[in-house]
């Protein structure tokens, strides 16, 4: 894998995709543990689906669309605030991290 271009990111899904669905399923795949796996499918296709990864200052940060709540209204999955924010903030983490992984990019500390 060619070396991680941030210019490039800015046009990632011409230049990344592979990456970007491999850190995104990678997160999938480890957020499955800690979590009911009917709540991180919903998360996945209701919210993360419409979800922006961003580079910027050496970091990734992932960008969720407004409304996560509102979005997994129709899921048929009963989750209360706590509950769901709790797993979007460590989904959210595990896919940065799953990014800095993936692209072969360090992570500050």
């Amino acid at each position: 894998m060619a070396a991680f271009d941030p210019e490039k990111f800015e046009d990632k899904y011409v230049h990344y995709f592979a990456e970007l669905q491999r850190a995104y399923k990678n997160a999938f795949e480890t957020m499955r543990e800690p979590y009911d796996s009917d709540l991180i499918h919903a998360i996945d296709q209701l919210v993360l689906n419409e979800s922006e990864p961003f580079y910027e200052d050496g970091t990734f940060r992932v960008e969720l669309p407004d409304d996560p709540a509102d979005r997994m209204a129709g899921s048929g999955v009963a989750v209360d605030a706590e509950t769901l924010d709790a797993a979007l903030d460590d989904y959210v983490a595990e896919i940065e991290a799953e990014l800095h992984r993936v692209l072969g990019v360090e992570r500050d500390e």
